[in-house]
């Protein structure tokens, strides 16, 4: 006959100080080790959920700070918003100022944006109030933008102090309509580094004239032109600071000074 396995107890005692007698429990080993089991469960559990909860805590601590910032950076990008729309109000008034004088207000920035470039005194060039365009051939002799316009710019030879410059730039507007200053021949059309968009006209007598910085060009090589007759629409191609024509006369291949044959509004 066999023996059953003795039961093996766990004896919890206390005592309280002054106390005659002790409370004793008589506990079960393996309700004990269940017991201590789920004490120690607890207490990683806790500390588990503290180091899960903390971080979320700080960062919902860190809200109401975040939330006033982002308001100020509402309230700075509101007040940039207006500054935005008041500069681009003044570049726009600008733009309108700069299209109607066709250049620059302030002539110094033009050699400022290109330092090689020298830019002369600005002079008045209007044309007649009526003008007696003829047809046929004829030497140039008329003023190639009927609008007014300044004269930024004149005829530089070789050899001087300033870079050479070959003809005269007329600031107008951009768009402005461009009339052969003399009855030819297109010669040329096309795109250049320098001239942007071109028309070149050939003249009796050994005359060319050179029409340059063009948005537009509205002929085509092999066309007759009468004086007067829109080649194209003036812009700001090539290079250039700022819309203007540049107006060329050319007698057996070598530019001459276009007021010696222009006279118009002078």
């Amino acid at each position: 006959m066999s023996i059953p396995p003795r039961e093996r107890y766990v004896h919890l005692m206390v005592h309280h100080d002054g106390a005659p007698e002790s409370r004793t429990w008589r506990v079960r080993l393996g309700v004990y080790r269940l017991l201590v089991g789920l004490v120690v469960g607890a207490v990683l559990a806790i500390i588990v959920a503290l180091l899960l909860i903390g971080p979320i805590v700080r960062a919902a601590g860190r809200v109401p700070g975040l939330e006033r910032r982002i308001r100020n950076l509402e309230a700075e990008n509101a007040k940039i918003a207006e500054l935005a729309a008041a500069l681009d109000s003044v570049q726009i008034g600008y733009e309108r100022v700069r299209g109607m004088i066709g250049g620059d207000v302030v002539p110094d920035l033009a050699q400022i944006a290109g330092g090689d470039l020298p830019v002369a005194p600005p002079i008045s060039a209007r044309a007649g109030e009526a003008r007696a365009y003829g047809t046929g051939p004829s030497m140039p002799s008329h003023w190639p933008v009927a609008d007014a316009g300044f004269i930024t710019r004149g005829l530089v030879d070789d050899g001087g102090r300033d870079e050479p410059h070959p003809g005269i730039d007329i600031a107008v507007a951009m768009s402005t309509p461009v009339r052969a200053s003399g009855g030819g021949v297109i010669a040329g059309t096309g795109e250049d580094a320098e001239y942007g968009k071109f028309v070149l006209v050939e003249h009796p007598g050994g005359y060319r004239t050179m029409y340059g910085h063009l948005s537009r060009v509205v002929v085509a090589p092999g066309d007759r032109v009468n004086s007067g007759e829109v080649l194209g629409l003036s812009g700001n191609s090539g290079r250039s600071t700022a819309p203007h024509l540049h107006f060329e006369v050319r007698k057996d291949g070598r530019s001459i000074d276009p007021l010696t044959l222009v006279k118009e509004g002078r």
